[in-house]
């Protein structure tokens, strides 16, 4: 038996055979409800990462991240890793005002998400940019944001939707002076 949705099959065949409830359809989306009634989206819960055999939820990450009084947003990246299969790459943007050099920020968030979550999911870049690229109504491009970890730079694909272009070269040109610096120790 197959569901449909508004009287038309619907094109989401993870989706068509498991049932809705009552009036709910499942977007993939999390969310939660602030004190005041505003609802918060905070990510897709089907967006993985595989950190050493460990299954972990980027909003997860993302969520401990925030929590940090300096921090206005954070996005969480999984990149190829020799070893553990995917490292944890966290870009995060500072509220304004937020005078907190970029080391201790680094080992503050790496300290809080091995507290809050596991050691392992701490992660191994944290990279501090101005803004994430976004599209025009606000959605975070991770797409650009995996193929700059990945460098991949060269491939971002469609841009066209970007609201701000100055942005993803701040962040590849962020991103090859953290990696210089890993290198350097």
């Amino acid at each position: 038996e197959k569901r449909f949705f508004y009287e038309k099959k619907r094109n989401f065949p993870q989706c068509d055979d498991k049932p809705l409830e009552g009036n709910n359809f499942f977007t993939g989306d999390g969310a939660f409800r602030s004190k005041e009634g505003y609802y918060q989206i905070i990510g897709r819960l089907d967006d993985v990462l595989n950190v050493s055999g460990h299954r972990l939820g980027t909003a997860e990450i993302e969520d401990v991240v925030n929590q940090h009084p300096a921090m206005a947003e954070s996005a969480v990246i999984g990149y190829p890793h020799e070893i553990k299969g995917e490292g944890v790459y966290v870009f995060v943007v500072l509220k304004d005002g937020a005078d907190i050099p970029e080391d201790c920020i680094t080992k503050e968030l790496k300290e809080l998400v091995s507290l809050k979550i596991a050691k392992y999911a701490a992660p191994d870049y944290i990279q501090v940019t101005k803004r994430l690229p976004k599209t025009r109504s606000g959605k975070i491009m991770r797409r650009v944001l995996r193929k700059i970890v990945e460098n991949k730079a060269n491939e971002l694909g469609d841009l066209t939707t970007l609201d701000d272009h100055e942005t993803v070269q701040e962040i590849i040109d962020g991103h090859r002076l953290l990696l210089a610096r890993d290198v350097k120790q």
